[in-house]
């Protein structure tokens, strides 16, 4: 691998860890995705830095450039992170449908008991409250 190129790459991979850092120091970004992107950018740090572990990396993946093995591990990682983000997303997904039927009981039942005469209004403060804790 040639000198210009492997500096290259250590540069990127300690600016990606450098710019990481920040967003989490500035709370843009939360420490459990940081994790992950911060094993990534040091994995691929260790390979720019270790020649020799790239190369045997590159020829054992049968990659006859060394640094092309490098983009190969890069692109993996971003795979694994899209792999990992879309479960996050699906899960979000779930969870606000979850809410937002929630929601739209409770309104439902606000509306009932709303509806209510004022002399029974007592008992529909109760009912309301069972519904909230539940």
């Amino acid at each position: 691998m040639d000198a210009r190129i492997q500096i290259v790459a250590i540069l990127a991979a300690a600016g990606l860890i450098v710019v990481l850092l920040e967003l989490v120091r500035r709370r843009r970004l939360l420490e459990r995705y940081a994790l992950l992107w911060l094993f990534s950018a040091l994995v691929l740090l260790g390979l720019a830095v270790w020649r020799g572990l790239l190369e045997d990396l590159a020829s054992v993946l049968g990659v006859a450039y060394p640094p092309n093995a490098l983009f190969l591990i890069a692109f993996g990682f971003v795979l694994a992170l899209l792999l990992h983000f879309s479960l996050a997303v699906s899960r979000l997904s779930d969870q606000s449908k979850v809410l937002a039927q929630r929601l739209a009981l409770l309104e439902e039942r606000l509306g009932r008991v709303s509806s209510r005469p004022a002399d029974s209004e007592s008992a529909a403060e109760r009912e309301l409250e069972t519904s909230v804790r539940d």
